[in-house]
């Protein structure tokens, strides 16, 4: 399965990817994150640190400074610039590279035609997204299995959200709500309120607590898997993980 995870920027998009691929590599899937931003963050919340987020980074640059070989193919990128994250999780950061060489796989191909080389039939493929909607906007229809949009009950995190929903409606990619960092029913009946009618859009609402373990975590630049291990968001996001593998199993459409 290829899942992608899109929103706002600040919402806890790479927060939610990060967790969420540790959780399914644990319940058994072969899974490989990778970082669709140009500010790549996510193997901090992979539990990578940001150090070695820092030296996949340089590595895609080494190529165009000529010390690496390019890579014709997805998987020699996979190979050549991923690393190994906690819980078997392999990672990749498919930023962009400032010398653009059309018809080369690692210096031409935008992340949104990463995804699609990507083979997710035996394992799961989860792209965090850039902030916004942007990379979704410029994917092709059917290119995700599904779309997980994050939100907050804030006004400028649900307008993103309804564009994100409706641009996933768009390629025919089903959609998933993550609503975040909620504080009790009246974050919830906002977000439900303020969407409104686009809720139809998506398949499910997974809700995701405000919870101050996490946000520790976020400080610290450690995993909520690994720093907040237990804590309601946590345990939030295990369950969006099963709820996701229970749709791997059977046709999403």
């Amino acid at each position: 399965m290829k899942l992608v995870v899109a929103g706002k920027g600040g919402v806890g998009k790479t927060t939610i990817a990060g967790t969420l691929a540790r959780a399914l590599s644990r319940s058994g899937h072969e899974v490989l994150a990778v970082d669709c931003d140009t500010n790549p963050m996510l193997g901090i919340s992979l539990g990578v640190g940001g150090e070695r987020t820092e030296a996949l980074v340089a590595a895609r640059q080494a190529v165009e400074a000529g010390e690496a070989a390019h890579q014709p193919t997805a998987a020699g990128m996979v190979e050549a610039f991923g690393t190994d994250a906690p819980d078997g999780v392999r990672l990749v950061v498919a930023a962009r590279v400032e010398k653009i060489e059309p018809g080369c796989m690692c210096c031409g191909v935008s992340p949104q035609q990463l995804l699609g080389e990507l083979d997710g039939d035996r394992r799961m493929v989860i792209g965090d997204l850039e902030a916004g909607t942007g990379t979704l906007m410029q994917m092709q229809q059917g290119a995700a299995d599904l779309a997980l949009i994050v939100t907050q009950p804030t006004e400028k995190a649900m307008q993103v959200a309804r564009h994100a929903l409706a641009a996933a409606e768009l390629r025919e990619i089903p959609a998933v709500l993550v609503a975040n960092r909620l504080a009790g029913e009246a974050d919830l009946e906002l977000i439900r309120s303020t969407l409104g009618s686009q809720l139809k859009i998506a398949r499910a609402i997974a809700l995701v607590p405000d919870d101050e373990a996490v946000a520790n975590a976020d400080r610290e630049g450690r995993a909520p898997a690994d720093a907040a291990a237990g804590s309601p968001a946590v345990l939030a996001v295990e369950r969006l993980a099963e709820r996701v593998s229970e749709l791997a199993r059977s046709p999403v459409g």
